[in-house]
């Protein structure tokens, strides 16, 4: 499977979600969708990151845009996560990497002087046709979301 470049439409992968769901993303064209790859739950960064995306999400929903947070945690993680943290978008799980291998988002980074793979944290901005539109890797949380806000508003 190669991986996805700006242009591409959503791929046809099926995942587990909170609020016991099974998201198809392909069918989620129609509308326009935040995709966001984060390590881990319940750790500062990302944390924060989905605190940020929370506090916007009626920004985003203005702009008939969707949020879904992306990790390779199991579904009881992400539902103790989202409850604990009041989200007010659902967290898919990932386990089997299969999403985060096709927007190659795996990568070897440097954890305790160890080298671990581990999720790179990034973002995928996509039309409301599906279509790939922005993405952003090696994220930097702080100020992220004002970004990737700001470009869902030109679209």
């Amino acid at each position: 499977m190669t991986s996805i470049s700006l242009g591409d439409t959503l791929p046809n992968i099926e995942l587990h979600a909170t609020g016991d769901q099974t998201i198809q993303l392909s069918e989620l064209a129609g509308e326009k969708l935040v995709l966001y790859f984060y390590p881990k739950d319940s750790t500062p960064g990302c944390t924060q990151e989905g605190l940020d995306f929370s506090e916007n999400y009626l920004k985003f929903k203005r702009s008939q845009c969707l949020i879904l947070g992306v990790s390779r945690d199991t579904l009881a993680k992400h539902e103790k996560f989202k409850e604990k943290q009041e989200f007010k978008f659902n967290l898919l799980s990932d386990p089997d990497e299969i999403l985060c291998t096709v927007f190659d988002v795996i990568k070897m980074k440097n954890m305790y002087g160890k080298q671990v793979r581990g999720i790179e944290r990034s973002t995928f901005l996509f039309n409301a046709d599906g279509t790939l539109a922005q993405e952003w890797r090696k994220v930097k949380v702080k100020g992220h979301v004002d970004d990737v806000l700001a470009a869902v508003k030109t679209l």
